[in-house]
This record gives structure tokens, sequence and C-alpha cells, in this order.
């Protein structure tokens, strides 16, 4: 196995790193519920939330820098959301020479805000707990086995098939094939049905190798991942922390 889908994840031995994953995921969750409840207009809650992550970060030993570099995912939201405001309709302001929309510079700030708190909330998770235990905490929260075994599958075979396509990638290149323009997508078009194709009879493979070990629908769990309820609560002080600001605000509106 590689560790290709490892990046996210950072070792250590902290509280936040020995917590259970399903206390982790659940308190992710609620702090995402919290900002999204959060009025747009309330930039101090917002402003908390931020400082909530900081100190999440700050003891589980995740520096500033490895959060930044993971946030690229959310590029897409940003050029979405600064286009929103050129693109709005309703009452306009002039800034810098430029027409914007007032409605659209709140949508901006509010998909910029709560995506940006939600991606960090996300970011450290994925740091502090390892992908395959990340997914045996969503089986202990109880959600679709299904969904939870194939994500395993996904995730214990994709530097498999990866490392399937480099190996394709030289052998066309030993060849003297380089891709330079649309005249040779038909080429990487047949070399992806051809991956498509290895990757099915592999999983055929692996299921039949499966099932002649008693494989009955249900993958066993060999780790205890119970949690005590003092790990609960303290997993539990994002939200409720956050759901305290939310809150509070509402009580100075």
């Amino acid at each position: 196995m590689g560790s290709g889908h490892h990046q996210l994840h950072r070792p250590g031995d902290t509280l936040v790193h020995r917590l259970p994953p399903q206390c982790k995921l659940a308190a992710v969750a609620g702090f995402a519920l919290v900002v999204v409840a959060t009025p747009r207009e309330w930039f101090w809650a917002f402003g908390l939330y931020a400082v909530l992550l900081a100190a999440v970060a700050t003891l589980a030993r995740v520096p500033a820098g490895f959060v930044l570099r993971r946030m690229v995912v959310e590029v897409p939201f940003v050029v979405f959301a600064l286009a929103i405001p050129f693109i709005g309709y309703g009452e306009r302001v002039t800034f810098m020479g430029l027409s914007l929309s007032v409605a659209g510079l709140w949508a901006a700030w509010n998909i910029l805000a709560k995506a940006t708190l939600g991606v960090v909330a996300s970011v450290l998770l994925a740091a502090t707990t390892e992908p395959r235990l990340i997914l045996l905490g969503a089986q202990r929260l109880r959600l679709p086995p299904l969904l939870v075994q194939i994500a395993m599958f996904m995730l214990r075979y994709m530097d498999v098939i990866l490392d399937e396509m480099r190996r394709m990638r030289v052998a066309r290149e030993s060849r003297g094939f380089t891709a330079r323009d649309v005249r040779h997508i038909p080429v990487i078009a047949r070399s992806a049905g051809a991956l498509f194709i290895r990757s099915y009879e592999r999983g055929e493979r692996v299921h039949l190798a499966m099932l002649s070990r008693g494989y009955t629908g249900a993958m066993p769990v060999i780790q205890d991942l119970s949690a005590a309820s003092r790990q609960w609560l303290v997993a539990g002080m994002l939200p409720g922390a956050a759901l305290a600001v939310l809150l509070g605000s509402w009580g100075f509106v």
C-alpha cells in the first residue's frame, strides 16, 4: 500500500488524536450545523468560530501552514463566491470603479465564511484521524454499512489503481507516445477503458477471494473503538462552544 491517500493525516499523540473517530465525526458535524445556522450578518460569531478551530489546531499540534496548504479544495467555492457580486441583481455599489451587487456581496461573504470554517474543521479531522479510522467511526455512527464498505474498498485499492495508471503511462511513453493535443484524446480514452476493465476484473477476483474466506457482507472490526462518556464530553466541547456563541449572539440581537 502506498501513502497517497494519507497525505492529509498528521500522526501525533495529542488529546485530539486519541479521541475515538466517531466522537470527532459527530463533533465536526455538529459544529458545521451550528455554523450553517448562523446568520450571515453576525460577523463576530464567525470570528469566534475561527478562534475555536484555532484552539483545536493548537491542541492537536497541527501547524497553520499544514491546514492552509490543504485548503486548496476550497478554491472552486472561492472562485464562485467572488463572481457572485458581479452577476448579482438588485441594489449595486461602486468599489474601485467596479459595480457590485449588494445582495451578491452578502451571498459571497456567506459562502466564503461558512465554507472556509467547514473546510478547516474537515482538514483538522483528517489531520488527526487515519482515513481507515474515519470510516470505522462512520460505521459506529450507524451510517449505511454498504456505503461504508464501498468507501473502505476505495480507500484500500486507490493506490493500486493509481499504480496501474502510472504503469500504463510509462508503457505509452516507452513506445514514443506523448499526449500533446486533442488528436491524442482517442488513445487516452482507450487507456481509460482498459483501466476500467482491469479494475473491474480485479474487483471480481477480490470479491471471490473474500467469499472463499467467509465474507458474508460485513467487514470484521478487530479494533476496539468504544468511546467513554468523558471522551464524548471532550469531543462535544467544540460544537457546544459554537452553540453557546450562536445562542449568545441571538441574545444580543
